[in-house]
């Protein structure tokens, strides 16, 4: 894939953080930050796990910056998409 392709592909990822901790805010019978928290640690250990499998396995897998953002972003999307809806 070229680099904007990638950069399509982590755009839609960072929507789709963000609204699947909204949705988990949401659906919580308690603590919806913790819910929205909780799959963001998820999408954290599965980003650093697709990142470490796929470190050395040459240019087929996409530049580095790809996954180290998927990584990154883990966590502060989820904590956008718990804000979204404690603040609604």
């Amino acid at each position: 894939m070229s680099a904007s392709l990638f950069l399509l592909a982590t755009a839609y990822r960072l929507v789709y953080g963000i609204l699947g901790s909204y949705i988990a805010a949401r659906l919580a019978p308690n603590r919806p930050m913790f819910h929205a928290l909780a799959l963001g640690v998820i999408g954290l250990f599965a980003s650093t796990a697709g990142a470490a499998a796929t470190w050395d396995a040459g240019p087929a897998f996409g530049p580095k910056w790809y996954p180290l953002t998927l990584v990154a972003t883990a966590l502060p999307c989820a904590w956008i998409g718990g804000k979204i809806w404690k603040d609604s």
